[in-house]
């Protein structure tokens, strides 16, 4: 199936629509065929073949190349956007709205406007189209979005000194979350880690997957270490380089830096009712079992005993762990 890319106003977003035969060149102005009306977009990806299958059907079309009157109509009505902003500002404070005006938006046919806002609540806007109706006389269509969709709208410079990734060039808003910045030993710290929309920022999604397969190789913090210096406690980890930083035991108490390669990690645990069930516990204890059964001449009832556990027996499993640690605590 033959398509083709097209970019809309303030939105990076690439929209797959049917060429209707006609062959698009990158760049090219067109009219394209929206639920708000016929509009003025952009062409981002030139005709190609998709699979019918990774496109959700049916299509609009693309309804021409702009022509010289499409321009001109667009520019007569963007002309028209600082009054129309001026005004719902003031009817805004007028009828108390909690809500931020955003943007305006002019179909190529003229016949209504879009306005776009921000607001955290819903807000009863009746009163307001139909003043802004009255006003403007044109219909009048209010549209939600959300802060992200604002900065991306409005654009701004990052901490980074760049332009915002999402006004740049990204398509779509991937999940961000406080773990990420976890991961990455950042500072919790609202006003280090938001973007200019007040949310966690988008660029926290681009390494965190390294961070996440690096933190699972490398030491815990706090947690001892075996270094060709001697055993020390791990105080930081540099998960980008698998560079841990070491406090040696010992009066100096130095810190020395160490490559993951020359690390060996101790993992002597303590036997408890919690991580008793742990592979590694299960097997030892299944050792010590059999080696003290051999030191008492076992019993055809002992034998016999033992069948339960080869069959999963919960129950079976329960008191062989109390007799373990009731014979534990004996010793002691």
């Amino acid at each position: 199936m033959e398509v083709v890319g097209i970019k809309f106003k303030n939105n990076n977003k690439t929209y797959y629509f049917s060429p209707n035969g006609l062959h698009l060149k990158l760049n090219d102005k067109v009219v394209v065929e929206t639920p708000n009306g016929d509009t003025l977009a952009l062409v981002s990806v030139e005709n190609k073949d998709v699979n019918e299958e990774s496109l959700v059907a049916p299509l609009s079309n693309v309804l021409r190349i702009a022509t010289k009157e499409d321009l001109k109509t667009i520019e007569k009505l963007e002309s028209k956007r600082d009054e129309v902003l001026n005004v719902t500002r003031e009817l805004i404070e007028k009828h108390g709205l909690e809500m931020k005006l955003v943007d305006c938006e002019f179909p190529l046919d003229g016949q209504k406007i879009v306005i776009t806002y921000v607001c955290e609540d819903r807000v009863d806007f009746r009163e307001l189209v139909k003043d802004l109706a009255s006003k403007l006389k044109n219909r009048i269509e209010l549209k939600q979005i959300g802060i992200r969709d604002q900065a991306k709208t409005i654009g701004g410079i990052g901490c980074c000194g760049e332009i915002c990734c999402c006004s740049r060039y990204l398509n779509n808003f991937d999940k961000v979350s406080i773990k990420m910045a976890k991961t990455q030993n950042l500072s919790l710290n609202p006003t280090k880690i938001s973007g200019v929309c007040g949310r966690l920022m988008c660029c926290l999604s681009y390494e965190n997957e390294v961070y996440a397969d690096a933190l699972k190789i490398m030491p815990k913090v706090n947690s001892k270490v075996k270094t060709p210096d001697g055993t020390g406690t791990v105080v930081y980890n540099n998960l980008l380089k698998k560079i841990a930083d070491v406090r040696l035991d010992g009066d100096n108490a130095l810190i020395k830096q160490y490559e993951l390669k020359d690390l060996s990690f101790e993992g002597k645990v303590e036997i408890t009712e919690e991580n008793f069930y742990d592979v590694n516990f299960v097997q030892e204890f299944e050792k010590q079992n059999k080696q003290e059964l051999t030191n008492e001449n076992k019993t055809d009832e002992i034998v016999n005993e033992k069948q339960p556990e080869k069959e999963n027996n919960k129950k079976f499993k329960k008191n062989k762990k109390k007799r373990f640690f009731k014979k534990n605590n004996a010793k002691k």
